[in-house]
């Protein structure tokens, strides 16, 4: 089976292509092995995401490994919970298909061969899934797990903790100092927010779903 990144790079007539692949850094050694694209989401918008650029480095190593070249690239993403209860929350759902589109759009525009795709968070993991149904090409998801708990006067929180903090400090059964207190320490780490939201059943359901296609194609 022919590479479909062939037609981007192969002949006469697209030596300004691989030009423009050389001004990167790649060599021809390069240039003959499938192109294969490393997709995240990471930014500074979520913890979900914030590390996801680590993980795609990784990513690429393993992608030299296999003999493929990799070609990085970033998709956007929402964080639900600081765009929740304003007007920010109507872009949630927008993310998830502006992620999907953009990641299917740079596949097509350049011909890969195949993607690695590197999510975590409520709207990036299922956008980044459906680009790759979209696709139809060897594919390999990586989820970016969930964030540790913290600890607070002796036990384990998260996020979820101080959702819950907030009502009853309205209630008057918390003060304020004990609030501010709880929400310095309940997400420590990078990750996906620690409770079976979205992004965390998201994941679950992928792993099932792939699980089921690999069994039914086997």
């Amino acid at each position: 089976m022919k590479l479909k990144s062939r037609k981007t790079i192969e002949g006469f007539y697209r030596a300004p292509h691989r030009a423009i692949y050389k001004a990167m850094g790649l060599v021809d050694e390069d240039l003959n092995k499938p192109l294969v694209a490393v997709s995240s989401t990471c930014n500074e918008a979520t913890p979900c995401n914030i590390h996801l650029g680590r993980l795609a480095q990784k990513a690429k190593e393993g992608v030299k490994d296999a003999k493929c070249a990799p070609r990085e690239f970033t998709a956007i993403s929402v964080s639900d919970v600081i765009a929740m209860g304003h007007e920010g929350m109507k872009a949630s759902l927008v993310s998830r298909e502006v992620i999907a589109d953009s990641i299917e759009l740079m596949m097509i525009a350049h011909h890969y061969d195949g993607i690695v795709g590197i999510a975590g968070c409520d709207k990036s993991l299922p956008g980044t899934l459906m680009a790759m149904a979209r696709l139809n090409l060897p594919a390999v998801f990586v989820y970016g797990g969930t964030i540790m708990p913290g600890n607070w006067n002796g036990k384990q929180v998260t996020a979820q903790d101080v959702f819950e903090a907030v009502g009853t400090y309205q209630s008057g059964k918390l003060n304020l100092q004990e609030l501010i207190s709880l929400e310095n320490v309940a997400c420590p780490t990078a990750g996906s927010c620690a409770g079976m939201y979205t992004a965390n059943t998201m994941a679950s359901i992928s792993e099932a779903v792939i699980a089921r296609k690999c069994i039914s194609s086997c």
